[in-house]
């Protein structure tokens, strides 16, 4: 029953750890290869507005994925701590449930976000030059929500049971396909940000299919019978009560984002053009610490189930120890070739040395940013949903102030944006590990 999952609960918890992230990261990478395509191929083929069009929709677009993936992620947590302790029956109800509400969350928000776009557009101050564009890119993501969401929903039930690396190998010929049709649709066609969108939305719609259909043909947890297929209100509820939590944490995020991007909107589109780029770059960045929280999230969650909380106080050092490596090479890698990365997604010079500027001040706080990860990984594998949610709120009032206090009150400009992103990575990565050691008499051995 337990073949293609890795039970953590037993051996070596650094080689757990690490076998489990390195295909999740490999997994996310190229999930942000779609991000990175539609960006480099817009910004090339069809020009900077467009570039800064793109790069307008991505927090509005995070807040929208975010609520529907902080459900899955909930209930990719109950599975694992199920799994953990050997209860087979409540892992495929678990898988069950989060379907279920995997299935309506996503088609509401969904329909919200497309009637709302350009509204939502008009709010955060978004240059009427690039807003046709923009509010017509959300629209597409929002009509292709339920496929990402059914792929994190997959892929964060799979990772639950310890197999990280079927996803992978599905996510790898969606994003062949998504960079093919990119080429095609926006350069051959010269459908623009239209056919970008259309390509993103096709190549997720694979990434789902392709895994649902091998997770049901290989994994024994997904080979569900006709009586296995029961809603459990109970069951629905403990996944609600974790993922709700989560969503909010993630929509809280977003929404500061969208702040952030008000203030990056009123600088003009140099800026946000640079602005997008070093997004997009940070995306990227963002995958080794995003993959260790997953993985010390699956890794905690398993033995907390099976109360081994030795393990996950075990598995709580070795991720600060495997995130201090992860930001070393990261910070010298953006102090020394911010400019070069830069220039993937752009040739104007202007922005080039905006972008190269902006990664090196945000660099300096990478310890900070990883910090957060590991506290989150560890917290939301012990259930605490709390956490989320207050994480959530912290970022969201650091975003809100930080940003405007330095640009305006200091007089720093457009590179204040920066430095107040890494500003509100102290904050919140302080108050992460505060909580943590609020709740290690709880969850923690020692």
């Amino acid at each position: 029953m337990r073949n293609h999952t890795t039970d953590m609960t037993e051996g070596n918890s650094v080689r757990h750890i690490l076998i489990f992230a390195l295909p999740a990261l490999i997994g996310n990478i190229f999930q942000q290869v779609y991000n990175l395509a539609d960006s480099m191929i817009v910004g090339r083929f069809v020009g900077s507005d467009a570039l800064a069009a793109v790069g307008a929709t991505s927090s509005i677009t995070f807040l929208f994925f975010a609520l529907c993936n902080g459900i899955g992620s909930g209930g990719g947590i109950i599975v694992s701590q199920y799994y953990g302790a050997h209860d087979d029956d409540n892992v495929r109800k678990g898988i069950v449930n989060t379907g279920i509400i995997m299935l309506i969350v996503p088609a509401i928000i969904g329909a919200i976000g497309f009637i709302s776009a350009r509204g939502i557009l008009n709010i955060l101050s978004t240059p009427e030059e690039i807003i046709a564009d923009a509010a017509s890119y959300i629209r597409y993501m929002c009509v292709g929500i339920i496929f990402v969401s059914l792929y994190n929903y997959i892929t964060a039930m799979l990772r639950a049971l310890g197999d990280s690396r079927s996803p992978l190998y599905f996510l790898i010929l969606s994003t062949v396909i998504n960079v093919f049709l990119d080429i095609l649709l926006v350069y051959r066609f010269g459908m623009g940000i239209r056919g970008a969108a259309i390509a993103t939305i096709i190549s997720q719609f694979i990434a789902a299919a392709s895994c649902g259909v091998y997770a049901y043909c290989v994994n024994p947890y997904f080979k569900l019978k006709r009586e296995d297929i029961v809603f459990v209100p109970e069951l629905a509820a403990k996944v609600i009560r974790l993922g709700v939590p989560m969503s909010l944490q993630f929509g809280l995020i977003a929404i500061s984002a969208m702040a952030v991007q008000r203030i990056v909107n009123n600088y003009g589109t140099t800026v946000v053009a640079a602005f997008t780029a070093t997004n997009r770059i940070e995306q990227l960045i963002h995958q080794p610490y995003a993959t260790l929280s997953a993985s010390l999230a699956t890794f905690c969650g398993q033995n907390y189930g099976a109360r081994r909380l030795d393990r996950v106080n075990e598995g709580y050092r070795n991720g600060l120890f495997i995130m201090v490596c992860i930001t070393i090479l990261m910070v010298i890698t953006m102090q020394f070739f911010g400019g070069a990365i830069t220039s993937l997604f752009v040739s104007d010079p202007e922005i080039i040395s905006l972008g190269a500027t902006g990664l090196k001040i945000t660099s300096i706080f990478y310890l900070a940013l990883g910090m957060i990860y590991v506290v989150r990984g560890v917290l939301t594998g012990t259930g605490d949903a709390f956490f989320a949610l207050f994480n959530g709120v912290v970022e969201v009032i650091g975003r809100f102030t930080i940003p405007i206090l330095i640009t305006q009150y200091m007089g720093m400009g457009a590179r204040g944006i920066w430095l107040a992103s890494g500003i509100v990575w102290v904050l919140s990565g302080s108050t992460a590990w505060l909580r943590l050691k609020n709740r290690s008499s709880q969850i923690l051995a020692r």
